[in-house]
């Protein structure tokens, strides 16, 4: 059995702000687009798919073993991270994330991939390591995410 190691974000941009007490009296409403969940969690609360505004989601570190399709509702994404869960399977929905540039999946239980991954033009950084995936998956892989992408892309079957 393959050792979990603790995942460390490379986004500078994750830093806690908590609004002044001074602001709150003041009436100034906060606008939020990040949203990080982690810990010991198992599920996650159907309210969560409502928050369509969100453009950066952190659910690594807890114990998900599947993400339902109802992913999909937050159109605003950019940057995702599902790393360190035990995930075995991906919903297909993921695909219709466009807006992603970053999608985290590494140290999960990844044995396949969705082939709409494919169809995320805007990615630019996919997280995979620590997954058991196919040879031929690593393989391609290891030439990049644009390789990996464009043999998923490839792969799709349409109706």
């Amino acid at each position: 059995m393959q050792k979990k190691e603790k995942y460390e974000s490379p986004n500078p941009r994750r830093t806690h702000t908590l609004m002044s007490q001074e602001d709150v009296q003041a009436g100034k409403k906060s606008s939020w687009y990040e949203l990080e969940i982690t810990g010991t969690v198992r599920n996650l609360c159907p309210e969560l798919w409502r928050l369509a505004h969100l453009t950066s989601l952190y659910l690594n570190d807890n114990n998900l073993m599947r993400i339902p399709s109802d992913i999909s509702r937050l159109e605003h994404l950019h940057y995702l991270d599902l790393s360190s869960n035990k995930l075995r399977t991906l919903p297909a929905e993921i695909g219709d994330l466009i807006h992603l540039r970053e999608l985290l999946l590494n140290y999960n239980h990844l044995r396949v991939l969705p082939f709409e991954l494919g169809r995320l033009f805007n990615l630019m950084n996919l997280g995979l390591i620590g997954n058991p995936l196919t040879p031929e998956m690593m393989k391609l892989y290891g030439e990049g995410n644009q390789k990996l992408l464009t043999y998923l892309l490839d792969s799709l079957v349409v109706f």
